[in-house]
């Protein structure tokens, strides 16, 4: 019998951040060629979710759980901030330049591209975690969009101000509070694969991202500020490995399943010990860039070699992004991150 321990450093959440990444890029090497998801992996073998949308899912069931443990150990409200921003903000806004700038031109037919945005908008957008609004870009391809991840990144920031606003009205502190709320979020969420709709004329909790993301999140969450209460055993494991794959074929309960056995399982591994991979530990973290760099990458490859096999395109476009995953997390991530560190080395008065 083993227990979290949400102090130990030895864990493997480096790796697990990392082949969520690579499962995206590996998910969208089919279903950018085809234009639907007939052939992707996942979804050829339960006909639910696909391999995207379990990684998606995954990362915010990491992002729950250490977020909330970042507020819990300093539970500041500007430090917290300061913290978040340095760490998703500056790599996005690159991010978004290079998308603009540089994928949008060599993927446009329009001679005059780089005259047909609107300042404003792109400022508004990169403000706001928005998508790059970039017109004319990989016309007659599937999914004509400079970067079609962003918009998951302005969840992830929407569920940072969610641990803020109840951390400091004591939600984070009184764990039984964040289990409360996370029970209203995942019953929205079951309630909407049923059909149901809740809130203010159906539109709280119309798009079912808010429910689908919140949920995951809430749950990484509680792993965390229930971690001296779970016990992980290998019984336990293979239960739920047995309960989700029995549940992945159904297009309803597949994603609750994956949020509660999914999760039980992904913390289990996330501090399984291994001389192996405690190694990842010592490599950089370029897992953010890997995601944020995958889609251009695919589309650019795709426009000028439209022919491209999906296992090629997978094996072209995770070499290419994981070069630029090591520059953004040399030249832009890191580099920031330093500053959370340098900018609170003062007590507060």
């Amino acid at each position: 019998m083993k227990q979290l321990n949400h102090r130990d450093r030895n864990n493997n959440f480096n790796l697990l951040r990392l082949t969520f990444a690579v499962l995206v890029l590996l998910s969208h090497s089919f279903e950018l060629i085809d234009g639907d998801r007939s052939r992707e992996l996942l979804t050829s073998l339960f006909h639910t979710i696909s391999l995207g949308e379990l990684a998606v899912d995954g990362f915010f069931l990491l992002s729950g759980y250490l977020i909330v443990q970042s507020w819990e150990l300093s539970p500041r409200a500007g430090k917290f901030l300061a913290k978040r921003i340095l760490r998703i903000y500056p790599g996005f806004v690159f991010a978004t330049i290079v998308c603009t700038f540089i994928v949008a031109p060599l993927g446009s037919t329009l001679v005059h591209y780089p005259f047909s945005f609107s300042a404003w908008q792109f400022i508004d957008n990169t403000l706001n975690f928005g998508d790059p609004l970039t017109g004319g870009i990989f016309l007659g391809q599937n999914y004509p969009l400079v970067n079609g991840v962003l918009w998951t990144i302005s969840w992830e920031a929407k569920c940072y101000i969610a641990v803020l606003a109840i951390g400091l009205l004591g939600g984070v502190k009184n764990r039984r509070i964040w289990l409360a709320l996370t029970a209203v979020v995942f019953t929205a969420f079951l309630c909407q694969k049923f059909g149901y709709v809740f809130g203010i004329d159906g539109k709280a909790f119309a798009r079912e991202d808010a429910a689908r993301f919140g949920s995951f999140f809430f749950i990484g969450g509680s792993f965390y500020l229930y971690s001296d209460k779970i016990k992980f055993e290998q019984k336990w494991l293979v239960a739920s490995g047995l309960l989700l794959v029995g549940l992945m074929n159904s297009g309803i309960l597949a994603e609750l399943a994956l949020a509660i056995f999914g999760g039980y399982i992904l913390f289990y591994f996330a501090f399984m010990p291994s001389p192996f991979l405690a190694g990842f530990l010592k490599f950089p973290d370029v897992s953010y860039g890997v995601y944020l760099y995958g889609w251009p990458i695919q589309k650019l490859i795709l426009w000028y070699f439209p022919s491209t096999h999906p296992w090629a395109l997978f094996a072209f476009s995770s070499c290419a992004a994981l070069v630029c995953g090591l520059i953004s997390w040399y030249v832009i991530e890191k580099p920031f991150l330093k500053l959370k560190s340098f900018a609170w080395k003062a007590k507060p008065v």
